[in-house]
């Protein structure tokens, strides 16, 4: 299915669902998983990597034109993520395909690989773990609590924003959570040089439920002898330096990549650097997908 890679939107069928994904660029293949669970993928666009390489973005199913579970809103473990990613990629007959998974979607990507280490030539995690649980979500809230603090005009929305995230019901209160929560998610001193405005409306999310059971791969990862790409933002609440640093010891075979001035989402606070973090990467283990 090699006329699937062509540039724009593509549906194909998964074993009875819809799974729509968007092509873009040129060069070798890099398979964009987003992160969430449930925020559609256009929040990660990465223009300055389209130039260099050809992206493939997915809409995780759940989202957008993809298709939902048959119990929608349940049924989205990371598991059931990762299961779909390796169908899509054996459908699309990609092999020793680069993955790069953002927060939740690095999850996913590190569960794909795990479960099939020989059709994966590299995995990039950027702001991501590979553990959550009660320690991760008290040390997020932690964070939130104290950028409440610093600022004591934006600051209460976001804490009541994070606060609500227990009692949402529709993907309108999900979206509307995220939205809100935006300026936790940027270092300090870089959101306001940022469009938040812009950004906020290119946020969107589908309420999505797995088992909510911890996520923890650390003694499944250190098995793993493909390339590990660890990006971190140094001023990330929820994924940052100590996630990143766990990360990077659980791989046998990682680069952890800083960014001194990024939140959650360096490919929007330090492109450049995020741009050439990659293409390091790349040339340094000669990667080319297939």
């Amino acid at each position: 299915m090699r006329n699937t890679l062509s540039s724009g939107h593509h549906v194909i069928d998964i074993d009875g669902i819809q799974q729509s994904f968007y092509v873009t660029g040129q060069g070798p293949v890099i398979v964009v998983h987003p992160g969430g669970p449930g925020i559609h993928w256009q929040y990660l666009r990465m223009g300055f990597l389209e130039r260099h390489f050809t992206m493939l973005y997915l809409e995780p199913i759940g989202t957008g034109g993809s298709g939902r579970l048959a119990e929608h809103p349940h049924g989205y473990t990371v598991e059931r993520f990762a299961k779909q990613l390796g169908r899509f990629l054996e459908t699309l007959d990609l092999s020793e395909v680069v993955l790069l998974g953002h927060s939740h979607g690095g999850f996913v990507i590190q569960q794909h690989t795990i479960d099939h280490p020989d059709r994966v030539s590299a995995m990039i995690l950027y702001s991501s773990s590979a553990v959550t649980g009660s320690d991760f979500m008290a040390a997020a809230a932690n964070g939130v609590e104290s950028f409440a603090d610093r600022y004591p005009v934006e600051g209460p929305a976001v804490l009541r924003a994070w606060q609500s995230v227990p009692n949402m019901s529709s993907d309108d209160d999900y979206t509307k959570i995220m939205r809100d929560l935006l300026p936790v998610y940027f270092a300090d001193g870089v959101r306001e040089k940022l469009d938040l405005e812009a950004l906020r409306s290119r946020i969107k999310a589908t309420i999505l439920i797995g088992n909510n059971e911890p996520f923890d791969v650390r003694k499944k990862l250190q098995g793993l002898s493909v390339p590990v790409l660890v990006l971190v933002g140094d001023h990330d609440f929820i994924c940052g330096p100590k996630r990143g640093k766990n990360l990077h010891d659980s791989c046998s075979n990682s680069e952890l990549v800083h960014f001194a001035q990024s939140g959650h989402f360096a490919h929007l606070e330090q492109p450049e650097e995020f741009l050439s973090a990659v293409l390091a990467f790349f040339e340094a283990h000669k990667l080319v997908s297939r």
